[in-house]
């Protein structure tokens, strides 16, 4: 998943907080959002709100969907109210492989990078 399509695929799923999001998805998006940010900082305050509300929902949305992927609850963003330790114990989730598989948040969304759609290796020389 590249950067438009990261970015793409959080505003379709705006307030979607069910389902997984892998890490591409997560951090692109995480990206979009500092540097949209900072330029609306640099437009004035209230710019700055306006677009900080604007992209909040979508930023919960994907944050639950990529603790989905490693098997958590949505509900633990909640930490960020934990100055320094709760911003770091969830950082430290955000970059965790997700789960192989399915689990009780679903399957992993298959997209044309997905190792699981490319094709193995063909049959050897000699082999039918």
């Amino acid at each position: 998943m590249n950067f438009s399509e990261a970015i793409k695929a959080c505003f379709r799923k705006y307030a979607d907080f069910s389902g997984r999001a892998g890490r591409p998805e997560f951090w692109w998006f995480a990206l979009f959002q500092v540097l949209v940010l900072l330029v609306a900082g640099m437009l004035g305050k209230f710019v700055h709100v306006i677009v900080v509300a604007a992209l909040f929902v979508p930023a919960i949305a994907v944050g639950a969907r990529r603790l989905h992927d490693i098997g958590k609850s949505g509900w633990f963003q909640l930490l960020y109210l934990i100055p320094l330790v709760g911003i770091l114990l969830l950082i430290y989730w955000f970059v965790q492989p997700g789960e192989e598989g399915g689990n009780q948040f679903g399957s992993p969304e298959v997209t044309p990078y997905s190792p699981t759609v490319m094709p193995g290796p063909g049959p050897g020389p000699g082999q039918q």
